[in-house]
């Protein structure tokens, strides 16, 4: 299924590349960071730092963008989204950010075109609570964090 969605380029993301999909089973769009050709954000150990993508985008109805951290920055540079999975809500018309933290033990340095996260796109389900007195049970029960094992 495809989803169609109107993205609007800011001036300081005029010739980044579109964010994509990488491979044809890929879930999340690459997004990169829309720094100044001359500009370098370093993010130190234990900090972090907003990057700007140069960006915006009209999610239909019913959707949201989940940002999340790109596996290989995680693994070879411990640089994750620190609000991971950050939310764009569908009526939201603002510049898409990305919250970069530092969680490795050298200065990480984020340069215009880096890609820096992906952007997945999902469904977002209607919700109407309704307040009860009691819950139904299940094997589970009551039985919070470590509960079902290790």
């Amino acid at each position: 299924m495809t989803v169609t969605i109107a993205l609007r380029w800011l001036p300081h993301g005029e010739g980044l590349p579109l964010p994509r999909q990488q491979t044809a089973g890929a879930a999340g769009l690459d997004l990169a960071a829309a720094l100044a050709a001359d500009e370098a954000v370093e993010i130190a150990p234990g900090a972090y730092a907003m990057i700007p993508t140069g960006f915006a985008v009209a999610l239909p109805n019913g959707y949201e963008a989940q940002i999340r951290s790109r596996s290989g920055l995680a693994a070879k540079h411990g640089i994750t989204v620190l609000n991971s999975p950050g939310t764009v809500d569908a009526d939201y018309r603002g510049e898409v950010k990305v919250l970069l933290i530092n969680h490795g033990a050298v200065p990480f340095v984020v340069r215009r075109g880096e890609r820096i996260a992906q952007m997945v796109v999902a469904p977002v389900s209607a919700v109407a609570l309704i307040e009860t007195e009691v819950l139904d049970g299940t094997e589970r029960g009551e039985g919070g964090h470590g509960s079902t094992g290790r």
